[in-house]
């Protein structure tokens, strides 16, 4: 029961860092540059929104590591 649950946030978490991290414009400012673009209509201007999915992909990646460190315990 407890590894069902730890697994299911497990998979969650990863999902939100995929997305923080491809939602984050890079170098080229290519393509996620024009999901920025919507992003930043949402959010304000584009570097509050950098800064903001910085910390979340940091805080996801953090948890991440802890809630599959904690899988490889209770398996």
């Amino acid at each position: 029961m407890l590894y069902t649950i730890v697994l299911v946030l497990d998979i969650l978490v990863a999902l939100g860092l995929i997305g923080a991290v491809l939602l984050q414009s890079g170098k080229g400012a290519g393509m996620s540059g024009a999901i920025g673009g919507g992003a930043e209509a949402l959010f304000g201007k584009k570097k509050g929104i950098d800064e903001f999915l910085n910390k979340l992909s940091a805080i996801l990646a953090g948890i991440f590591i802890v809630l599959t460190i904690i899988l490889s315990v209770i398996i």
